[in-house]
């Protein structure tokens, strides 16, 4: 699969917002907490407020949303994980910025070892109780030189 990472723009929010509802939808401990209408409205959001990367494979496969080392949304498309998209998404939002951090769900084993396998180390887990979701969390950060 060629993978071209570039920015986003209005045309590519249906498919964002379709990446997003697909795997809240696929996903068992994830609550859907909002309509794939809201959902479409969030991901625009994340264009006026966000740098967003979208990875494109003949069409969108997926996408990250950062401010400046805050990632806040990586998804990849259900038929294109594992096929190197999310760690294009993440090469590309590393060569801007090297000092990266995200939020992550504690049950969400296969982004943890995604990101493990990038340099990301824990550095934080909360009970859930300061997110909408309520589910636990962890924070996870890549500093540059490889030290948390």
């Amino acid at each position: 699969m060629r993978i071209v990472v570039e920015s986003a723009g209005p045309e590519d929010v249906p498919a964002m917002a379709s990446i997003l509802s697909d795997w809240i939808d696929a996903t068992p401990w994830m609550p859907r907490l909002h309509s794939r209408t809201e959902d479409r409205g969030f991901v625009a959001g994340l264009l006026a407020s966000h740098e967003v990367l979208v990875a494109r494979a003949n069409g969108v496969v997926g996408f990250l949303a950062r401010q400046g080392v805050e990632i806040d949304a990586l998804y990849v498309a259900g038929a294109a994980r594992g096929r190197g998209v999310g760690s294009a998404l993440l090469a590309a939002a590393g060569a801007a910025e090297p000092d990266l951090s995200l939020w992550t769900f504690q049950a969400n084993a296969g982004a943890l070892r995604f990101y493990a396998a990038r340099g990301f180390v824990e550095s934080e887990r909360t009970d859930g109780s300061g997110n909408a979701e309520r589910l636990p969390d962890v924070r996870l950060v890549r500093k540059a030189g490889g030290a948390a």
